[in-house]
């Protein structure tokens, strides 16, 4: 996670949005439930992001997370996915065998306004399909709009051993393909994925890319997804013969189980 030196303008006029609800750490089996698909992206010598499972062996996280500190990309066999880690056990553990960031993404790029935030994804190929029942694969869905309610679960600094979901936050801004959100993140959600609720289901509108301050308060920044996410998937293709042909796109419905959980 980092922090972003952000464009302030875009909350110039901010919207009236209602309250954020509290953070809660997912402790238990029953807590976590539906959100199995979330897991701790372990990067050897580095730390750990936030990922989701959005095709039984693609994951989709943050690109920065694939860069070392001196921009040079991480080999695959660096990384494990602890999809539903709580207290140190994993509903699946996956080793990684090919990873790619946005064609567009530039790392270690301008860190003043936005521009390195649109593109800032990746997907990683898991070396065996998570098929279990209790985790499912999550769908993407367009962007929100400016004051709609959306959710996030993500591990994070001083809660790395549980995710933690924030089952109310809100976007606060929304220009030229990056989000601005109220959802509490910290140091390791870089990845998390922002979900909005429709139609009984939960999907992925953002993945978060960075953390900024705006008058004492740590704001989360994210992309639009949608657009980036689909050229990004064009590319995966063309580079081999992954399971991607059928992530769930442009609001077509998966058979996901997330629920929020009341605290």
């Amino acid at each position: 996670m980092r922090f972003l030196a952000v464009i302030i303008a875009l909350l110039a006029t901010p919207p009236a949005l209602a309250q954020d609800s509290r953070l809660v750490t997912l402790e238990t089996r029953d807590a976590s439930k539906g959100w199995e698909g979330v897991g701790r992206l372990d990067i050897s010598g580095k730390g750990f992001c936030t990922a989701a499972l959005i095709e039984p062996r693609i994951i989709l996280t943050a690109a920065h997370c694939l860069f070392d500190i001196d921009n040079t990309p991480i080999l695959a066999n660096r990384f494990t996915f602890e999809a539903g880690l709580r207290d140190g056990r994993a509903a699946a553990s996956r080793n990684i065998t090919r990873i790619l960031a946005h064609p567009d993404y530039v790392p270690g790029g301008p860190s003043t306004g936005t521009s390195e935030v649109v593109n800032d994804i990746a997907i990683l190929e898991l070396d065996q399909p998570i098929r279990d029942g209790r985790i499912k694969p999550y769908p993407i869905a367009n962007h929100p709009q400016t004051g709609d309610e959306i959710g996030i679960v993500s591990y994070g600094k001083d809660r790395a051993n549980a995710p933690s979901l924030q089952e109310s936050c809100s976007v606060m801004s929304r220009q030229d393909g990056v989000l601005l959100m109220s959802c509490d993140v910290a140091f390791g959600s870089s990845g998390a994925p922002v979900f909005r609720l429709r139609d009984g289901q939960f999907e992925i509108v953002s993945v978060v890319s960075a953390m900024a301050e705006v008058d004492g308060k740590i704001i989360s920044i994210g992309t639009s997804l949608q657009q980036p996410l689909a050229t990004l998937l064009t590319s995966f293709a063309s580079q081999g013969t992954g399971g991607a042909r059928n992530i769930i796109v442009n609001g077509q419905r998966g058979e996901g189980g997330a629920k929020f959980v009341r605290p």
